[in-house]
C-alpha cells in the first residue's frame, strides 16, 4: 500500500463509484476484464478494497466473479434487459406519479429545461447531449419523488442496463422517437397530474422495450 492509497470503506466506496462512472460514460464496455492491480492503480485504493468493491458491484449485477480468472463487465441477455425494463416501467411510473404531487417551482423550471435542452439536442444531432439530459431527466423525477426505495431499485437497474441504455441513446432516428414522450413526462409533472405522468412514463418504458425487442443479442465472450 503506498501513502496516497485509500483503504476501507472509503477506498471501497471509490471504486465502486468509479466503475459505476465510467460504464455510464461508455468506458468500460460488456466483457471486459476488471484487472484488479490496474483498478488499484486508476482508483488509487488498496487491491482489498478493489476485491471487495468487485463483490458488492457483483452483488448488483455489474459484474460476475470467475473462478480463476477473475472479474469481469457483466453481459447480459435481450431478454434479461427486457425483464429489467418491464420491472423498471412499474417504478418509473411510480416515481413520475409522485413527482408531479411534489414538483416544487424550482424543480418544475428545471424540468422545462431538461426539455428545452432535449429538443436543441434534437434538432442540432447531438445524441451525446440528448443522452446525458435523459439521464439527468429520470434521476431527477427519482429523487423529487422521494421514494428512496425506488429510487435504489431504478438506479440498480439502470446500472444492469447502461450497456442497453447507451446503445439505444445513440441509435439513429433514437432520440427524435423518444422526445415527445419525454416532453409528456415533464409536462404532466409541470401541470401536476399525476395519473398523466405516471401513464407518459410507463408509455416512454414501453417503448424502451419495442426497441429492445429490435437489439441484436451480443455475442458472449469466452
Amino acid at each position: 500500500m503506498t501513502s496516497n492509497q485509500v483503504t476501507g470503506r472509503q477506498g471501497r466506496s471509490a471504486v465502486c463509484s468509479g466503475i459505476r462512472e465510467a460504464l455510464a460514460a461508455g468506458d468500460m464496455v460488456p466483457g471486459q476484464r476488471l484487472v484488479e492491480q490496474e483498478l488499484s492503480e486508476v482508483y488509487q485504493a488498496t487491491r482489498s478494497s478493489v476485491r471487495e468493491a468487485l463483490q458488492d458491484l457483483a452483488a448488483e449485477g455489474l459484474v460476475e466473479l470467475i473462478p480463476r480468472r477473475g472479474a469481469r463487465v457483466r453481459v447480459i441477455s435481450v431478454e434479461e434487459a427486457i425483464q429489467i425494463t418491464e420491472c423498471r416501467a412499474l417504478l418509473e411510473g411510480l416515481c413520475a406519479r409522485r413527482a408531479a404531487e411534489l414538483a416544487t417551482d424550482a424543480v418544475r423550471k428545471e424540468l422545462r429545461d431538461i426539455g428545452a435542452g432535449m429538443s436543441r439536442a434534437v434538432a442540432d444531432g447531438d445524441p451525446d447531449a440528448y443522452s446525458v439530459l435523459n439521464r439527468r431527466l429520470h434521476e431527477c423525477l427519482a429523487e423529487v419523488g422521494e421514494q428512496k426505495v425506488a429510487q435504489a431499485l431504478l438506479e440498480r437497474m439502470n446500472g444492469q442496463m447502461v450497456r442497453y441504455q447507451f446503445r439505444l441513446a445513440l441509435r439513429p432516428g433514437r432520440p427524435a422517437q423518444s422526445l415527445p414522450q419525454h416532453l409528456a413526462i415533464i409536462d404532466a409533472v409541470v401541470a401536476g397530474d399525476p395519473g398523466a405522468a405516471d401513464a407518459a412514463a410507463r408509455a416512454h418504458v414501453e417503448s424502451v422495450i419495442e426497441a429492445l425487442r429490435e437489439t441484436p443479442a451480443p455475442a458472449r465472450p469466452v
